[in-house]
């Protein structure tokens, strides 16, 4: 599978059928060189064949002013592929991007999360727990349905990255979804 990156702005309030139409058109007018459009990126995630879910929801992800601001979290899925010893359920690797003072908004995730910090910094919290800063080969873990309050790098100057691995139900349905 190629890998495709995918800028994370989760501010849907233009409604669904807006945004379907403003990305259409920004690919479109890329001309035949174009990446693929974020909800083709997002059916096709498991494979061409398979077309049973974005990796977002279609819900919006709540933002608020001040992350409305901040630069957004970049996405980047490496693999994803069933489990022949668990039927039903898949394995999805991603890495995620922060430039200096990135922010992800809150949200949950329907399957198992591990995440590894690879670069910098990243402060996180989930529901429930203090936000921590987690840095290079620090890891923490999201139960399903875990609120994660958020992520970001605090750091104004140097980048961060991680790598995330979701255990979900095969089809690499929606793997982030709004956080109520």
């Amino acid at each position: 599978m190629n890998a495709r990156v995918l800028s994370y702005r989760p501010n849907l309030s233009a409604g669904k059928p807006a945004l379907v139409a403003a990305l259409a058109l920004t690919v479109l007018s890329l001309g035949p060189a174009a990446p693929h459009s974020a909800f083709d990126w997002f059916a096709t995630l498991c494979g061409g064949t398979q077309r049973s879910g974005p990796l977002l929801s279609s819900g919006s992800l709540n933002t608020n002013g001040a992350s409305a601001s901040r630069p957004a979290s970049v996405i980047k899925v490496l693999s994803c592929e069933a489990l022949p010893n668990a039927p039903g359920k898949s394995i999805t690797t991603i890495t995620v991007d922060y430039a200096p003072l990135a922010f992800t908004p809150a949200h949950r995730h329907p399957g198992s999360v591990t995440a590894v910090v690879l670069q910098g910094t990243v402060r996180s919290q989930l529901g429930g727990g203090a936000a921590i800063n987690y840095t290079v080969g620090q890891t923490w873990f999201e139960p399903p349905g875990t609120l994660h309050v958020f992520a970001e790098n605090p750091d104004p100057v140097h980048p961060a990255k991680l790598l995330a691995t979701f255990v979900a139900d095969t089809g690499c349905g929606a793997l982030v979804l709004p956080p109520d």
